[in-house]
Formats: C-alpha cells, structure tokens, sequence
C-alpha cells in the first residue's frame, strides 16, 4: 500500500549497532529542502495533516535537519526506540529494548518530544508503543521495520536490499497500527542516519519526510551521563534536531542526562518542541 495513503486513511526510533559504542553522523546528506508541502484542508471527520516537506529534485524523499532561521528558542528531542529484526531472542532472554523509565522522566518534566521508532520494537512492547502513540506529549515517527541499514557499511548493521526498502518502511507502519498506534507521523528516519541518493529514490512517492539531526548526543552506550548532557547542550542552537535513544540496554545513561539538559535548557529559555512542530512553514 502506497504510505501516503496508508497515513490518510489511518489519519493520520540513531544509530544502535549490534556491537560496542559507534560515533554517530549523517551519511551522505545533501542539501534538504526547505519548501513545505502543499497539504489537504482539514475535514471534520480527520485531523489535519502533519506538516511535511516538498519532494527534492526528481521527486525525491526530502530530509530535514533542523528549523533553519528559527525565530525562536525552541528545540526538538527525538528519541530512536531501536531494535533489529533479529533481537529477538535477545529480548527473550532479557535485555531490555525499552526505557520507561526515560518515557516517564518526559512526563514528568513535561517534556515534548518525538520517538523515532522500529515497527519491531512495536512488536516487541506494544503496550508501551501505544501509551507512547496516544500521549498528546510525544508523536510517534517511523524508523524502519527492521533496523537495517539503507546504505552498505552502515556501522554494521545488516542492509536492506533497494527493492525492500519501501516494504520495509511500510511493514512498520503496519506494526504500529497492530499496537494500536492511530495516528503515526509520515517522518522516517534512517537506520544509522545513513542514506543516499538510491535510498531517497526508493522511497520516494510515499509521502514521507527524512528527518535527521544537527545535534548527536553521543548517548549510544555511553555511560557517562554527565558527558551526554555537555554534548547536548554545547551543540543545541534554535531550531536544532537533537537525536537520542531510549532503549535501555543500549543507551543507558540517557535518561539521567535529560535530568540535567532539560532544566538547563529551559533556564537559556529554550522551549521543547515535536519535529512537527519545527517542520511547520511558519516555525
């Protein structure tokens, strides 16, 4: 099914390797554009629909970075909620793919904040996936079904061939509705951050934005919290993307950063937003 249309009629997690600690970067971005799309009049019977960015040059999947020229203070955190197709007897024997305690501590400080997420993952804590789905504080966006990379030598991870990357995309959005999961965002995140022009071609037509970062946290089995937050808050300028994780087993000092970046952004008057809401033609 065409993803566009999978998003209308539904109305509508980055880089976690299998294996050690990895520096996270874009891949082969281009320059992505800044024309917001032309979007369908509400209807009484559906909510708007997200804001999302003109295709590129041949009609390709646009990717988005951060909110060039934002007039204000305000900041995206996306979260990836990362696990690979093949995690799942990991999972069965106990490690940990989620971070409630990370989606709690978002609540608490009544943090927005967009999660990134694998239709495996879906798979995997559907309960989770759901209450995430339907809380007016987070969005949910798609980060493949499977976690395998879009690109070869992706730090690893295995690769999705072109002609399965558009299922594969659409598998996920087909495991978030399963988990219950109404109104998904039509943003995609690559797997790894790794993308090129052959990926952005496949997946071109679908009716998604590419949504990357201009902030790495470094969080990706770092253990030192104290590091992840001076990263943060060194690089977060108005408009920024920054890209965490929320899965426990591999980003476990994450949630004890936030306790220290989110007072101390709000403190330099920054203000925490969805990716949607930065994607906005006004923002």
């Amino acid at each position: 099914m065409n993803t566009f249309l999978f998003l209308k009629r539904a109305t509508a997690a980055c880089v976690l390797t299998t294996a050690g600690a990895v520096a996270l970067t874009a891949c082969g971005a281009p320059d992505a554009p800044r024309a917001a799309a032309t979007l369908p009049a509400p209807t009484a019977s559906a909510p708007s629909l997200p804001p999302t960015l003109a295709p590129g040059p041949g009609g390709l999947t646009p990717v988005f970075m951060k909110a060039a020229g934002a007039r204000d203070r305000t900041v995206a955190l996306t979260f990836d909620a990362d696990m690979t197709a093949d995690q799942g007897p990991r999972a069965a024997a106990g490690e940990r793919f989620d971070n409630p305690r990370l989606i709690g501590t978002l609540r608490r400080l009544k943090v927005s904040a967009t999660v990134f997420m694998t239709g495996r993952w879906a798979e995997e804590y559907p309960r989770q996936a759901r209450a995430i789905g339907r809380d007016p504080l987070f969005e949910v966006a798609n980060h493949s079904y499977s976690h395998h990379a879009f690109t070869a030598d992706c730090y690893g991870l295995p690769t999705v061939p072109a002609s399965g990357m558009r299922a594969d995309v659409e598998r996920a959005f087909t495991a978030f509705r399963t988990a219950g999961i109404k109104h998904p965002m039509p943003y995609f995140r690559f797997p790894g951050g790794c993308y090129d022009k052959r990926a952005l071609k496949a997946l071109s037509g679908t009716g998604v934005t590419a949504v990357q970062w201009d902030v790495v946290s470094g969080d990706a089995f770092a253990t030192d919290a104290g590091a992840v937050a001076r990263q943060v808050l060194d690089g977060v300028r108005p408009g920024s993307v920054v890209v965490m994780h929320c899965t426990r087993s591999a980003a476990p000092a994450t949630e004890e950063a936030l306790r220290t970046i989110v007072p101390e952004l709000r403190k330099r008057g920054y203000r925490f937003v969805k990716v949607s809401e930065l994607i906005r033609p006004d923002a």
